[in-house]
């Protein structure tokens, strides 16, 4: 009898612990198509293992938000207790940029499967939806940080603070895809200065965070095994604001006086060459802390997702500066980092689908040592 009154009360029993964090599997599958996209000739990928990334991704993130709706109509306790827990209520940023990093795929290899003007209407609603829910995750999140979580000391200071304030640079750097099929004018004008103004936002609050980051590695080394993937996630402002400044010079002629638009294009440069720098070496810092970790033991979770979706933003901000080059060597090395995307997505995308038909990853998380 009590088992039937438990069950009674707990339905959909594998969404209890379905945390916000899953959304980083949406992303680092589309990005997958539009990091391919944007490649240079002479290294995109076939067109249908594009589609093919694109469909996944759009299949995933319908999944995802029924799993999702599950779990906050049936474990609303638990629901509130990721909202409050530090380590999980950043994780919604992630939400805003699953849809909007679909809605980017869409708009890049969606079309071929579907057709322009159904493309561009689905990535319509769902840039709209994710740079508003991207948006409350860049204003709610730090103020549940500031008012209700505890944080314990720099010591505390985690890549995964990065994710609520980075989502509004995902909508930055998705939304000139749409400027050029809005009227002439007013409305085009207006969707690029906006855009710049989540990529100022962005920015800003990256600037805050990642020394706090960055000190925490000197003063109190590598953080646990589990995390050390995590550290990756600080390629993502770094990339996806490379990718911002190029996507929107390449259309800031057609939206704003030529004079702007040619000093937008200068900055496209100015800006992306020395940030891009700086995101490889923060890749190679980071990739040699993951194999110090790997030798030292450790173990999938789902923070080995955070290895694809900024690798992607670096593919995609490499690419942009190799447009407004011409270099060579800047296409080759957007070719190089779609490598490692890729190899990166097979390795946590395998160990995600066994995981999840184990039962592994949808467990209830065991204490911490």
């Amino acid at each position: 009898m009590r088992s039937m009154v438990t069950t009674a009360r707990a339905p959909a029993p594998l969404t209890r612990h379905l945390g916000p964090n899953w959304y980083a599997s949406v992303m680092g599958t589309a990005i997958l198509a539009t990091a391919g996209h944007s490649l240079p000739a002479p290294f995109t990928p076939p067109r249908a293992l594009l589609c093919a990334a694109w469909a996944l991704s759009a299949v995933a993130l319908l999944v995802l938000l029924a799993a999702r709706s599950l779990h906050w109509r049936h474990h609303r306790d638990q629901a509130r207790a990721h909202l409050l827990d530090a380590s999980v209520a950043p994780f919604y940023g992630c939400f805003g940029m699953g849809v909007l990093a679909v809605g980017g795929a869409t708009a890049a290899a969606g079309q071929d499967v579907i057709g322009e003007p159904a493309a561009l209407a689905v990535a319509w609603v769902l840039w709209s939806a994710g740079t508003v829910l991207s948006l409350l995750a860049a204003l709610v999140v730090p103020y549940l940080m500031v008012v209700r979580h505890r944080i314990d000391g720099p010591s505390s200071a985690s890549p995964v603070w990065l994710l609520p304030v980075v989502a509004p640079m995902v909508a930055a750097a998705l939304g000139p895809q749409l400027i050029p099929h809005l009227p002439e004018g007013q409305a085009r004008a207006t969707m690029l200065l906006a855009c710049y103004a989540m990529f100022g936002l962005s920015l800003l609050a990256t600037l805050l965070l990642l020394p706090m980051i960055f000190a925490r590695l000197l003063l109190h080394g590598p953080p646990p095994s589990a995390l050390t993937p995590t550290l990756f996630l600080g390629l993502g402002p770094l990339g996806q604001s490379t990718t911002a400044v190029n996507q929107l010079a390449d259309v800031a002629d057609g939206a704003i006086g030529p004079a702007y638009a040619h000093g937008f294009q200068a900055f496209a440069v100015v800006y992306g060459v020395p940030v891009l720098g700086f995101a490889l070496l923060w890749l190679a810092l980071a990739a040699a802390l993951v194999v110090r970790a790997a030798r030292a033991g450790m173990g999938f979770a789902m923070t080995w997702w955070g290895f694809t979706f900024p690798v992607g933003t670096c593919v995609t901000g490499a690419a942009g500066l190799a447009r407004h080059t011409g270099l060579d060597a800047l296409g080759g090395l957007a070719a190089a980092l779609f490598a490692l995307l890729v190899a990166a997505w097979t390795v946590t995308a395998f160990r995600t689908v066994r995981g999840l038909l184990s039962g592994v990853l949808l467990a209830a998380p065991r204490p911490a040592a």
